[in-house]
């Protein structure tokens, strides 16, 4: 037997059936692991500065250091807990985008090195990679013209 709903029948029953999301433990563990995400990163670079690497050096060294911390976490299945619990802190800093790269590349491993980790390593990045490239040579043209 087929049930007649209007839209704001189905609405309301829908919203009646739906768990309710807790919005404000999520926003604030987001907060949380996000921001200490990036409070190891800042601490990072200052042990490289304090070891004596130039401002820049030590960004890059930092960078570099963050992927590789978000890639092992993933092989080790321990990044996807953390953003479990942490949702979208996780997925702004670098490790984020370690984590996107790597993620494919271990799912698809058993599919062989170049029809599995290499065709899939970037099924999540690449579109991101892609327009920032594209992002940035607009925006560098358009600074070249103004």
């Amino acid at each position: 037997m087929l049930m007649k709903l209007t839209n704001n029948e189905y609405n309301k029953l829908v919203q009646d059936k739906s768990p309710k999301s807790p919005l404000w433990r999520n926003i604030l563990l987001s907060f949380l692991i996000g921001g200490a995400i990036c409070a190891i990163g800042q601490g990072i670079k200052n042990l490289f500065l304090n070891n004596g690497l130039d401002m820049e050096k030590a960004g890059l060294a930092t960078s570099v250091t963050m992927v590789f911390l978000g890639a092992l976490l993933t092989a080790l299945n321990l990044y996807d807990k953390l953003a479990k619990l942490g949702g979208a802190g996780t997925l702004v800093p670098i490790t984020g985008f370690a984590n996107a790269v790597t993620a494919p590349a271990m799912e698809f491993k058993y599919e062989g090195i170049i029809t599995g980790v290499c065709a899939k390593m970037f099924t999540i990045a690449g579109p991101v990679i892609v327009y920032s490239m594209i992002s940035s040579v607009i925006y560098g043209i358009v600074l070249l013209f103004v």
